[in-house]
Order: structure tokens, then C-alpha cells, then sequence
């Protein structure tokens, strides 16, 4: 097909991605609304044809607009043409304009199980995890936006289909470099070692380490999901009982220990039949989605004990975890140093305008993210010495959240000076 024909489809699809999207937004919610034609109207009174078309539908419902807001149409269409120009666009970088790391001598290049000279099918592949990403992130960024909340119907559901991919096709995962034999270019994917060699000692079954590795990141994830309460002050045996009685109120937690023991048996399985690729990529994906998660964790964490109230929410970790299923805990790292530059202009902004002080963090983390995927070979390319060097990494990690302490305590003790608290 030629490519102009490739671009107009994937304008189609991502049109209908974007109509998704706004349902998502509508029924996802905190606060449900009835926007999107596939939700039931306020009145009870049934859509017209014509309003379920996709840009179309929009122009039919301003009749609407007596109700809901005069220009209230206006977003939910824009989010149509941008989705469908945004995944065309996204194609034509990914697969048509992307640059590519050069070559390395293939004398040094990692287990052939980790190598494809299908780079087309790489591409195409590692293009639908990518734009099943974007949607799943510009979902998760307008709820941000209107609630300030992210429901983890998306991060959840998305980091899961994630893992699958990963697990699926390795080379959906973002590339770590390309070699050179006899003429023929290979591609390696990122895996949780990159860029130096796998170890040995976390291939799959029989082996224990890498199987140790994934449940604990899984078990990670699934705890850290369930609806918890933890409270010290009368006493440790106190807090157990209020702990596992909190726990047990909620059917949530059934749900997540059913999620939790389905995965674990899915992982078993990869690690003793999945293939060395395929195990590689399953558990680099995890490591991913626990490191995500914890950055954002640590960082929630250390605001709320210094500015003694909540700085980021929780869907912000589920969000970031789910980045890191698809980018790899590399990329993770990178975003996370990204995101702050959109915030900050967000920020002064709002801060001009509306003299608002607390934003939605997601939007900027997904921004960080789409930088950092798109101009992925520069970034690796200039980064990649940095990562083999393994003790700095944690090294940066700690002294850059106890600079982050330090710097929230100085803005509380400014704030409270000029009597904002």
C-alpha cells in the first residue's frame, strides 16, 4: 500500500481512537458526564445517527448546547482530527523518518536470541505499542486535566497490555542498538541490563533469579494497588488489625489478588516456555513498570512528609508505571527529568492567569514521555555511557529525591514567611 494511502487509514483509525477516548473521558471519570453520543443523554432521550459519527457527530450536536455549554463541542472534536493526525504522524516518524543508531560491530553484539533483521516488522510493531500509548495517555491527561484524578481503569489496563505485547514480540520495545554483519543490519531491543550483556542469572526456568525478579515486581504492582491504611499511633498490633480489616472491606482486593495469582501463573509460564527473548523483554518490562511507578512513588512520598499535604496523587504512579512498561525504567529516568521543564511552564502559566498554585502533574509526565520516545536514538545515544556506569544511577536517583526534600522544605518555609500557609 502505498504510504500516502497508509497515512490517510491511520487518520481513520486514529479519528476512531480519538472517539474512544472521549467515551473514556466521559465514563471514566470521577464525575460521569454525558458528552460523548455513547453515553446515555440526561434526559433519556435517544441519539440521532448521525450524532455517533466520529467530527461529524459534533456539528449535530451543538443543538445540544443549551445544556451542556455553548462551545462544549469544540474539545471532544478536537481530540478527534488530533488523535487521527497524531497516529499518522506518529507512523511516518517511526517508520519512514526515525534515525537510527549506527551500526555497531557485530564482534561485541549480544545473544542472537535478542536480534531480528526484520526491521520493518520491528517498526510496525513497535509503533502500535507506541500509539496504543498515546491514547491511553491523552485519555488519562484530559481526566487529569478537567479532575485532577487518573483512574487506574487506563494505567492498569494499559500497563497489562503492555506486559503482553512485551512478552509477545520483544522488539516492540524501544530499540538499545543496531548491529552489522555480512552486510545485514540487526536490531536489539532494551532490556533491564542494557547497555551492557544480559546476565546469565536472569534467563528463565531453570534458572531463579530472573522469575525472583518479575514476582517481585508483580507482587509490587498488585500490592501496591490494594486500598490500604496505615496507622502507628496505637501501636503496631493495632495498626495490622486495621491494616487487614481495611483491606478485606473492600472487593477491590479480591479482584487484585485474583489479577495478582493470573499473572504470577503467566509469568511462571514465560520464564519455563517462553524464550530467551521473549522472558527478557517480559521482565525488563516489569522492572520497567516498577521503576516507574517507585520514582513517582519516592516523589509522592517525600512531598507529602515535607509540604505535609499531598503533592502528587497516586494515578501520577500508575501512570508512570505504565510508561515504564512500554519505554523501560531507562526511559523512565529520563522522562522523569523531562516532565518537570512542561510543568514549570504550565505552572507560571497558571500561576499568571488564574494565580492557581496545585496542577495536574500527568499531562507533563506524558509530554516527557512522547519527547523521549520520539527522539529516543539521540537520547539513548548520548545517555548510554552514563547507564553503564550501574552504581551511579541509584547514586543520582537518591541524592537527586534528597535534593528534592531539601528544596520542598526550603519553598514551605518560604511560603509559610509570606503567609500562603
Amino acid at each position: 500500500m502505498p504510504l500516502p494511502a497508509r497515512l490517510a487509514a491511520l487518520f481513520v483509525v486514529g479519528v476512531l481512537a480519538g472517539a474512544v477516548v472521549n467515551w473514556l473521558v466521559d465514563v471514566l471519570a470521577w464525575e460521569q458526564r454525558s458528552v460523548s453520543p455513547w453515553t446515555p443523554r440526561r434526559d433519556g432521550r435517544l441519539r440521532r445517527w448521525g450524532d455517533y459519527v466520529p467530527v461529524v457527530g459534533w456539528f449535530l450536536l451543538r443543538r445540544e448546547a443549551a445544556s451542556d455549554g455553548r462551545w462544549f463541542w469544540i474539545r471532544p472534536l478536537g481530540v478527534e482530527l488530533f488523535t487521527g493526525a497524531a497516529l499518522a504522524a506518529l507512523y511516518w516518524w517511526e517508520t519512514q523518518h526515525a534515525v537510527r543508531l549506527p551500526p555497531l560491530p557485530f564482534a561485541v553484539a549480544p545473544a542472537a536470541d535478542f536480534l531480528t533483521d526484520q526491521l520493518v516488522l520491528a517498526a510496525h510493531v513497535r509503533f502500535a505499542g507506541h500509539a496504543l500509548l498515546v491514547v491511553l495517555m491523552l485519555a488519562a491527561s484530559l481526566i487529569d486535566l478537567d479532575e485532577q484524578t487518573i483512574p487506574d481503569s487506563i494505567t492498569v489496563g494499559g500497563a497489562s497490555l503492555g506486559l503482553v505485547l512485551a512478552a509477545g514480540y520483544p522488539w516492540s520495545l524501544l530499540p538499545e542498538a543496531y548491529w552489522q554483519h555480512q552486510g545485514v543490519v540487526y536490531e536489539a531491543f532494551l532490556t533491564l541490563a542494557s547497555p551492557t550483556a544480559w546476565p546469565a542469572r536472569l534467563d528463565g526456568l531453570p534458572a531463579l533469579g530472573g522469575l525472583g525478579v518479575a514476582l517481585f515486581c508483580w507482587t509490587l504492582w498488585c500490592g501496591g494497588l490494594m486500598p490500604r491504611y496505615w496507622n502507628t499511633s496505637r501501636g503496631y498490633p493495632v495498626a495490622a488489625r486495621v491494616f487487614m480489616r481495611h483491606l478485606l472491606r473492600y472487593p477491590i482486593t479480591f479482584l487484585l489478588l485474583v489479577m495478582w495469582l493470573a499473572g504470577s501463573g503467566a509469568i511462571a509460564l514465560v520464564a519455563w516456555r517462553g524464550g530467551a527473548a521473549h522472558w527478557a523483554a517480559l521482565v525488563s518490562s516489569l522492572v520497567g513498570l516498577a521503576a516507574g511507578g517507585g520514582i513517582i512513588w519516592a516523589v509522592r512520598n517525600i512531598g507529602g512528609r515535607v509540604l505535609d499535604k499531598e503533592a502528587m496523587g497516586f494515578g501520577d504512579v500508575t501512570l508512570m508505571a505504565m510508561i515504564g512498561v512500554f519505554l523501560g525504567w531507562q526511559a523512565c529516568l529520563i522522562v522523569f527529568f523531562v516532565a518537570p521543564f512542561f510543568g514549570l511552564l504550565f505552572a507560571v502559566g497558571s500561576w499568571v492567569v488564574h494565580r492557581e498554585r496545585a496542577i495536574p502533574y500527568g499531562p507533563f509526565l506524558c509530554l516527557g514521555a512522547v519527547t523521549v520516545m520520539l527522539y529516543w536514538p539521540a537520547c539513548w545515544d548520548r545517555v548510554r555511557d552514563f547507564f553503564d556506569l550501574w552504581w551511579l544511577v541509584p547514586a543520582m536517583i537518591a541524592g537527586c529525591l534528597v535534593m528534592l526534600g531539601v528544596l520542598l522544605w526550603l519553598f514551605r518555609l518560604a511560603g509559610q514567611a509570606l503567609g500562603h500557609e
